[in-house]
């Protein structure tokens, strides 16, 4: 086939912004236009070495290869240092609630065991006992009966022994006790106040308001009356003719209580009094004795020649 005129070779190529660039012996060959009136330079051929280049560009890259490397490294260790923290604190209070729960606990164990090491300690043992409150109980015969508990440490005192030799002493009503470090033991006493007196077959017991015998002698003890009693001596504490008797003894001043002689009641509301002088006091039920005490006071005072009181109505004693 015939080639058509002005047919170049080179025009075959893609033109244009994509066109593929020529290789570089041809484009050193093909000499480029000038324009008309000026001579061509002489073309000069430029050879490359791309083995160079290649070695070159590695030698560029591995440089950059160890400091992306590195770069990564730290980069994890800065994220797990930030992670960390977020966690730190995110758990901060539950940590500080772990903290002082386990400081909590621990002060509290330790005081524990401090106190027991304490109170187990030698240090604490019983070495004095004393008693207080007692008038006509001997408070050294309180102290003896007690003295199996000296040389014990104080936790470990046996209060049921001590309430079994308290209970040995008529006197004693109750009692109370205290523990003063380092190894004192205090009893504090309350004694029976005696009342009257029971005559039996024994001789004379001196009582108290509960019936309970303080001391029995074979002589009858003075300052005190005679309860005379319609029942069994054996039953007198269920029995409601000494309950309203040692009601009205009880009710007395000391200044009167002396002047009775005996006192005599059958019922709860017959209780009758007979003074040392002779006299009768018709005293009635036990209600209102601190009032009809009172009357029989201000009676014994202003009529003392009397042959007898009535005091029953406290609103109107009346002397005889």
């Amino acid at each position: 086939m015939k080639r058509p005129q002005g047919f170049d070779r080179g025009a075959d190529r893609a033109s244009g912004p994509f066109a593929a660039p020529a290789p570089a012996q041809e484009r050193a060959e093909t000499p480029a236009r000038e324009p008309k009136g000026q001579k061509a330079a002489p073309l000069t051929v430029v050879d490359t070495e791309p083995i160079a280049v290649v070695h070159a560009a590695k030698r560029v890259d591995n440089p950059s290869a160890r400091t992306t490397a590195g770069d990564l490294r730290r980069a994890r260790r800065a994220r797990k240092r930030y992670e960390r923290g977020e966690v730190k604190r995110f758990t901060r209070r539950t940590r500080r609630r772990r903290a002082v729960w386990l400081i909590s606990v621990g002060s509290v164990a330790a005081i524990v065991l401090l106190a027991v090491a304490t109170a187990f300690s030698p240090l604490m043992d019983l070495t004095k006992i004393e008693v207080v409150g007692t008038s006509r109980l001997s408070s050294s015969a309180v102290s003896h009966a007690l003295a199996g508990q000296l040389g014990r440490p104080l936790p470990l005192i046996d209060f049921g022994a001590i309430k079994k030799r308290l209970a040995g002493f008529a006197l004693i009503r109750s009692y109370s006790t205290e523990t003063h470090p380092p190894g004192t033991l205090i009893v504090r006493v309350v004694e029976r106040v005696p009342i009257g007196v029971i005559q039996t077959a024994k001789g004379f017991e001196l009582v108290d308001a509960a019936g309970v015998t303080i001391s029995t002698t074979a002589q009858r003890p003075g300052g005190y009356p005679i309860v005379k009693l319609s029942e069994a001596v054996g039953s007198r504490r269920s029995k409601p003719g000494f309950d309203a008797s040692a009601a009205v003894l009880t009710a007395l001043p000391p200044s009167v209580l002396p002047q009775v002689d005996s006192v005599t009641a059958k019922t709860t509301d017959d209780v009758t009094l007979t003074l040392r002088g002779g006299q009768q006091v018709l005293w009635g039920s036990p209600d209102q004795s601190e009032l009809k005490a009172a009357d029989l006071a201000a009676l014994l005072k202003d009529a003392p020649g009397a042959s007898g009181y009535d005091v029953s109505s406290p609103q109107s004693p009346v002397s005889q």
